[in-house]
C-alpha cells in the first residue's frame, strides 16, 4: 500500500515537473528576441487592427522575410528560371523538395547550390536573397527585378563568374530588419565578418522598431481596457521635429560608422549617440539618392522654407502604402503651396488642371542610384535603380522635358 502511494506521489511530481518545463519553454518562445521589454508586433493587433492591416501592405513591413514561395517574386518555371552569364556559365533557380535554390552550372554540370533563406526587399522594385552558412549570412548571386520581371545579376557582382562568397554585415540587417542577434566578429580574408544567431531575427520593420519597446504598454492597456490615454509608449507627436526626423533617419541617412547598434535606437534619441560624426561633407547634389533621404531633405528648399519644421510625416503616412499615389502626395505639397497663391507652381497655366495631380516628377524626380544597379542577362552595363530624390527643389531641365512631353501627348 505504501509503495503504491509513493508511486502516485512520484508520478504526480513528474507531471508537475513536465508541465512546469513546458510553461518555461512556452515563456521562452513568447519572449521577443530583443528581450522582455518588447511585446512583439502581434500583440499590437488587438487594439490597432486597422493600422496593423494597412501597415501589413507597406514596403517597411516586408523589407525582409523568410524565403517562402509566397515571398519570392521571381519565377521558378522552366521557361523563366535562368540567368545566363555566357555560353558556359549559368545559374538556375529551382525548387527541390520544398526548398528553393540557386544552382551554378558550368558546361551544364552542376558545380554548387545554395538555398534561398531570406528575401531582402519589398518586391516593389526588386528582391535580393541571402543564405545561411553556419552563423554567417551570404548574398546569392542572382537578384529578381520586379520592374523588368526577370532574374538579374545582383548589384555590383561580376559578369564573368558566379559568386556565392559575399558575406552580409550586420548593417544590412540594421536597416532591413528590426533585429538580429549578433554573436561575434571574426576576420576573414582581411575583412570583418559578423556572426549571427539565425534563430533570433525579427523580420521587416515592425511596430516596436519605430515606436520603441512596448511590453509595459501592452500589459498596462490590457489590464486597463477602459484607459484611452496610451501609457508607457512614446508618441511621435510629443517629439520635436528633429527627434521625429532622426527616428526615421536611423535607417534613412546612408551608410555610417556606428558607435552602438541602431537596433537599440529609441524614439526621442538622437543619431549622435549611435553614429560617429560624418567627417566627409558632400554637397546635396553629390549624395546618392539611395538611403540618404534625411540629408537630402535637410538640404531642400521646402525644409528650409518651413522654418525647419517639416518631418517625414509631413508627407508620408508610415502606416499606409501611399508610395505610388502621386495625387495624394501632391495634396501634401499644396498644404504649403496652395492654388491661387504666389507660392503655387509657376507652370500651372502651361499644364492646366492636371497640375494638382503630380508635383513629384518635377520636384522630386526619379534619379539613378550610383551604388545600386542591376545587370540584365546579355548586358555589360547595369541598369541603375531609380529612386525619387528627397532633394525637393526646382529642376528646370527635367520640368521643361516633362512639359514638352505633356504637350506632345495633348496634340
Amino acid at each position: 500500500m505504501l509503495k503504491k502511494k509513493w508511486v502516485r506521489v512520484i508520478g504526480l511530481l513528474m507531471l508537475i515537473g513536465l508541465l512546469f518545463n513546458q510553461c518555461i519553454q512556452q515563456k521562452a518562445i513568447d519572449i521577443d528576441p530583443r528581450g522582455s521589454d518588447y511585446a512583439g508586433a502581434d500583440k499590437c493587433i488587438k487594439c490597432h487592427v486597422d493600422i496593423s492591416n494597412s501597415y501589413s501592405n507597406t514596403a517597411h513591413n516586408i523589407s525582409t522575410s523568410v524565403a517562402t514561395r509566397n515571398h519570392i517574386a521571381g519565377s521558378f518555371h522552366a521557361d523563366s528560371n535562368r540567368f545566363q552569364y555566357n555560353d558556359k556559365l549559368k545559374v538556375m533557380m529551382e525548387e527541390r523538395n520544398g526548398q528553393f535554390y540557386q544552382i551554378a552550372f558550368q558546361d551544364d554540370i552542376e558545380k554548387a547550390s545554395f538555398p534561398f533563406d531570406i528575401v531582402v526587399g519589398s518586391g516593389r522594385k526588386a528582391q535580393t536573397f541571402l543564405y545561411w552558412y553556419g552563423t554567417n549570412a551570404f548574398q546569392l548571386p542572382i537578384t529578381y527585378s520586379v520592374a523588368a520581371k526577370k532574374w538579374v545579376n545582383s548589384p555590383n557582382y561580376p559578369n564573368d563568374r558566379i559568386r556565392f562568397d559575399r558575406m552580409v554585415p550586420v548593417g544590412c540587417f540594421e536597416c532591413h530588419s528590426s533585429f538580429i542577434e549578433k554573436t561575434g566578429v571574426h576576420a576573414l580574408k582581411g575583412y570583418r565578418a559578423d556572426d549571427f544567431n539565425p534563430n533570433k531575427i525579427v523580420y521587416g520593420i515592425d511596430c516596436e522598431r519605430c515606436h520603441g519597446p512596448a511590453a509595459q504598454h501592452v500589459n498596462y492597456q490590457t489590464e486597463h481596457p477602459l484607459e484611452k490615454l496610451p501609457k508607457y509608449i512614446i508618441s511621435n507627436k510629443k517629439l520635436n521635429n528633429i527627434q521625429q526626423l532622426e527616428n526615421c533617419a536611423s535607417c534613412h541617412s546612408g551608410i555610417r560608422e556606428t558607435v552602438k547598434s541602431p537596433f537599440n535606437f529609441k524614439p526621442g534619441e538622437l543619431l549622435s549617440a549611435y553614429f560617429k560624426p560624418n567627417t566627409v561633407q558632400q554637397a546635396a547634389t553629390e549624395l546618392d539618392v539611395h538611403g540618404n533621404q534625411y540629408q537630402l531633405l535637410l538640404a531642400s528648399k521646402c525644409f528650409k522654407g518651413s522654418s525647419e519644421q517639416m518631418t517625414c510625416a509631413s508627407c508620408h503616412n508610415p502606416h499606409k502604402q501611399e508610395r505610388n499615389d502621386f495625387q495624394l502626395l501632391s495634396t501634401k505639397c499644396m498644404t504649403c503651396h496652395p492654388q491661387n497663391s504666389n507660392r503655387f507652381c509657376s507652370f500651372a497655366d502651361k499644364v492646366g488642371p492636371n497640375i494638382v495631380s503630380n508635383c513629384i516628377d518635377c520636384h522630386m524626380p526619379a534619379s539613378p542610384s550610383k551604388i545600386i544597379g542591376l545587370r540584365s542577362e546579355g548586358k555589360l552595363d547595369p541598369t541603375p535603380n531609380l529612386v525619387f530624390s528627397h532633394l525637393i527643389t526646382i529642376y528646370p531641365d527635367i520640368s521643361n522635358k516633362l512639359l514638352v512631353k505633356l504637350h506632345r501627348v495633348k496634340k
